[in-house]
């Protein structure tokens, strides 16, 4: 028997116990598609194809792989493209989060087990990338990220519209009685206009953002715009990469370090971005054994400032910020704050990539001595009802609210919510708390971005804009208040937060970083003693969920995927 080559069609030879047989029946199967055997012959990158007709976010994947495609030919490799799950925040029910270990789980596999030396990852909806950025972690083989890019601003009636702040920001004045029906639809018509991730800095453009600094996505490559050319030669580029990656590979594991982990997190305060990128870093860091510690997001926060002035938290698009330098000039600012001897997936550190931009638009990237803010975007709190923390955007936030203490208006779930948020005779005023529990990763609405409560619509229509929200699940990155999140332990793993009842008083201190439930302990004990879990799901994906999955501090990855199981 020959021995097995280690390259191309050769790797992962099917297990029939032959090894010349099981190539000998791959190649013929190969040859009945078309290809040469000089094509044969050559180093495969495998293309991972997330096209849906469901995912708006992707429909330009097509012509991003054909791109992808051109770069690999022309650097000498041969393109395979395979699918995975397709993750779509609006198509997805009850959330696309509940699916994110999934399409990990499903990439990771597919990477490991079909013949390729590297790997080109194409996606862009909020947790394709970072599903694909786990898979690579675990999977360890040569691979370039490509995000399909945000969509372009609209302009409407004298603004500019781009999903999905401006959604929310209309829905708002709709509940509130301010906007008509017919000014809504017309609205829903406008919000999103081209193909693309939201315009705005939520969570898919964050993590865009995060997967640079990781070194993942090439320099300069997270914010081209979804239908402007240049994502078209970013595609090229990112296949001839992938096959320099085959001679000279640098793994996943040489790029997602402490050192990279610690510059996104930099990056991610600088940017006021999503709140659940950093569940999503976690549990790409998870992957590789990193561990993220939330009291030194808190040092880290209050040392870096926020620089980058878009929505929701500030008046640009992505296409702003783009334009503006993106990515290398925000780095270049935040030069001295980070960790130089990191590496990209060329190999090349930190410190060569860098370099002083010709041109800085100021008004999307703000100079270190005007900043946004002083301090970093997102802030973890710990006390009585966050044992192990929780976590507030406070660069989306009123910092009138920042200092409270108030009554409870507590929620027991989603459909409690829903049937009684917009009761007139709901007993609430503008200074009580709003609670949503049992919304968090164990529980079947699998921890949806429903944090973000909607106002009362009696309060909404006396003209409330925020006030104090809390809950065990996510919002989007695309909304704003002062909303407190990711709680843990969640309210269905018996955390505190399952004990709190309507009435009870909580108390905020963003100043102390505390979140404490100010209620007796034998009132707790008594209600703990009255407190049930909730039933494990019968069969699927949802029950290996429920025994699977981690809290909020640690990426609510399934326990037996982190690195070491």
């Amino acid at each position: 028997m020959t021995e097995q080559p280690k390259r191309g069609l050769a790797r992962n030879t099917a297990n029939y116990g032959d090894r010349d047989f099981a190539l000998y029946l791959r190649r013929s199967f190969a040859k009945s598609m078309g290809y040469s055997q000089a094509m044969l012959d050559r180093p495969v990158v495998g293309i991972v194809d997330t096209g849906s007709a469901y995912n708006n976010c992707h429909r330009t994947v097509p012509e991003l792989i054909e791109a992808v495609k051109r770069g690999v030919l022309a650097a000498g490799g041969l393109p395979l493209p395979f699918p995975t799950i397709s993750l779509c925040e609006p198509s997805l029910f009850p959330t696309s989060m509940h699916y994110r270990n999934l399409a990990a789980l499903d990439t990771e596999a597919m990477l490991t087990a079909q013949p390729m030396d590297a790997a080109v990852l194409v996606g862009g909806c909020d947790k394709t990338v970072p599903a694909q950025l786990m898979a690579a972690a675990s999977a360890d083989i040569p691979a370039v990220q490509l995000v399909t890019g945000p969509m372009l601003a609209t302009p409407f009636h004298g603004e500019r519209l781009s999903a999905c702040t401006d959604c929310r920001r209309y829905w708002a004045q709709y509940r509130a009685g301010n906007v008509s029906d017919e000014r809504i639809a017309e609205i829903e018509g406008r919000l999103a206009t081209t193909a693309g991730t939201c315009g705005v800095m939520g969570t898919a453009s964050t993590m865009a953002c995060i997967a640079e600094t990781l070194g993942m996505v090439p320099l300069g490559h997270g914010s081209i715009p979804a239908v402007h050319a240049d994502r078209l030669r970013a595609a090229e580029e990112a296949g001839m990469l992938a096959v320099r990656l085959i001679e000279a590979p640098v793994r996943p594991s040489e790029i997602i370090t402490e050192h990279s982990v610690e510059n996104a997190l930099r990056v991610l305060l600088a940017l006021g971005g999503s709140t659940n990128a950093l569940i999503h870093l976690t549990a790409i860091a998870g992957r590789r054994d990193i561990r993220i510690d939330l009291d030194r997001l808190n040092a880290l926060s209050d040392s870096t400032p926020v620089l980058v002035d878009l929505k929701p938290t500030g008046e640009g698009y992505m296409e702003d910020f783009h334009s503006a330098g993106g990515m290398p000039a925000l780095l270049w600012e935040l030069r001295d704050l980070l960790h130089l001897d990191t590496i990209d997936a060329t190999g090349t550190p930190l410190a060569q990539r860098l370099a002083e931009p010709a041109f800085v638009d100021r008004r999307y990237i703000r100079p270190r001595a005007e900043p946004v803010s002083p301090v970093g975007g997102l802030v973890a709190l710990f006390g009585s009802l966050a044992p192990r923390g929780a976590i507030l955007k406070r660069s989306a936030a009123t910092p009138a609210l920042f200092e409270t203490e108030a009554r409870t208006v507590v929620f027991d779930g989603l459909e409690d919510l829903a049937a009684r948020i917009d009761d007139p005779a709901l007993d609430v005023t503008a200074s009580d708390v709003l609670v949503l529990k049992n919304a968090g990763p164990l529980t079947p609405a699998g921890m949806p971005e429903a944090g973000y409560l909607p106002i009362p619509q009696k309060l909404a229509r006396a003209g409330m804009k925020d006030m104090v929200r809390i809950s065990d699940c996510r919002m989007s990155g695309t909304a704003f208040g002062t909303i407190v999140l990711h709680v843990t332990p969640e309210a269905a793993a018996g955390g505190p937060l399952a004990l709190i009842e309507s009435g009870d008083r909580i108390r905020l201190s963003v100043r102390e970083r505390r979140l404490d439930l100010l209620v007796a302990d034998d009132v707790l004990a008594t209600r703990r003693a009255a407190w049930h879990p909730p039933a494990t799901p019968k069969r699927g994906w949802d029950r290996l969920v429920a025994e699977q999955v981690l809290q909020a501090d640690e990426g609510c990855d399934l326990a037996v995927l982190r690195a070491g199981g």
